[in-house]
């Protein structure tokens, strides 16, 4: 089923399903079992979840503890269910992905999630599925519109509405901080100049942060030039060091993965800008950003918009059963996005989980 987005009023916390036993790994095949193995298991039961084997190719997992708890979240739905992951791991190499697929194809899976290297150079794995009649579902990073018609569901988190719940944050807390008159200076650091993701989670935040600030019309927006990390910490120290250093009145900071974090704080620190005239509101639920706002609820850090990749893995799952039973009207227009929430010093308590990388949904009581 579709799962909504609501950005206040989340779901109460509950007991969280337990991760199982086995530590996922790095190499190319993680999980054992193949339709051969299951081939005892009827239609009936696939078409639960019981015996249905999902062949899973990765785009990489390795250093990555984002695209790991991804898979995690996948694998802990796929035993709820009773189904199971064929795991392969392409480490960025777009061609050894579609090399993946194809041993999937031959080990006759039920069903492909893909976590796209390349949105259009995994083409000839998208045709190959087509041919074999095995549905695919795309998580994380999606096909070329081109290879779309042919894909049965996308899975992600909206990346403008949930960048659009830190700037609604940071507009409030700035008001709160600066008051509702004069010049607000921001800027934003992203991964690559002109990436489908950083304009993305960009455009969403200015436009939550402007959807407040348009209340208050004494208040004056300069947005500087977007600045980028290559969504590592050691790129993003410096475009922050320099741009704070040019900009002594700069007010708000927009860090669009909290893996850059760290080269955010201390290029604001180099520059003599980190402490009370500084906000910084960031992109990814991190565990690390959420405990750091419990530890230090008045400092710098006021935001994180959480994107949850646990979740993303799990409804990854279900769509591949939906796409199993051709159950079109679980992904109507082929894309699901997940619910995703912001976490801010005010309810951080709630979202903190020691165990857990990133921020994932509560559950209903």
């Amino acid at each position: 089923m579709i799962i909504s987005r609501t950005p206040k009023g989340r779901r109460s916390t509950a007991a969280r399903i337990a991760l199982g036993a086995a530590t996922l790994a790095t190499v190319a095949i993680v999980l054992s079992g193949c339709r051969a193995s299951s081939s005892d298991a009827g239609t009936e039961d696939k078409a639960s979840g019981e015996g249905l084997v999902i062949g899973w190719s990765q785009r990489g997992i390795s250093g990555s503890d984002w695209w790991k708890t991804l898979v995690e979240g996948g694998q802990a739905e796929a035993d709820k269910i009773g189904a199971k992951i064929e795991l392969l791991d392409a480490n960025g190499d777009t061609v050894r992905q579609n090399a993946d697929v194809q041993t999937l194809i031959t080990k006759g899976v039920d069903v492909v999630v893909m976590n796209a290297n390349d949105p259009i150079g995994v083409g000839p794995s998208v045709a190959a599925l087509k041919a074999a009649g095995i549905p695919l579902v795309t998580v994380n990073s999606n096909l070329d519109e081109s290879l779309v018609p042919d894909m049965f569901c996308y899975v992600a988190e909206d990346q403008g509405y949930t960048g659009s719940l830190a700037g609604e944050v940071a507009a409030n807390k700035a008001i709160e901080k600066f008051g509702d008159s004069g010049e607000i200076k921001i800027v934003g650091i992203g991964g690559f100049p002109g990436d489908v993701l950083s304009d993305l989670r960009f455009n969403g935040f200015m436009e939550g942060f402007e959807s407040v600030t348009k209340d208050h019309p004494g208040i004056t927006i300069n947005k500087l030039d977007t600045k980028y990390g290559e969504w590592k910490p050691d790129k993003a120290l410096g475009p922050i060091r320099d741009v704070a250093t040019a900009n002594p009145d700069l007010k708000v900071v927009y860090s669009m993965s909290d893996v850059m974090n760290g080269g955010v704080v201390q290029g604001l620190q180099q520059a003599g800008l980190w402490g009370d005239g500084i906000i910084l509101s960031s992109y990814d639920g991190g565990m690390v950003s959420v405990k750091e706002m419990m530890d230090d609820p008045t400092g710098p850090l006021q935001a994180t918009a959480s994107n949850q990749p646990w979740d993303q893995g799990a409804t990854a799952v279900k769509m591949a059963l939906a796409a199993y039973n051709d159950d079109t009207s679980a992904c109507p227009d082929k894309t699901v996005f997940i619910d995703t929430t912001v976490v801010t010093p005010e309810n951080a308590a709630d979202y903190y989980v020691p165990e857990d990388t990133y921020v994932r949904a509560k559950d209903d009581e």
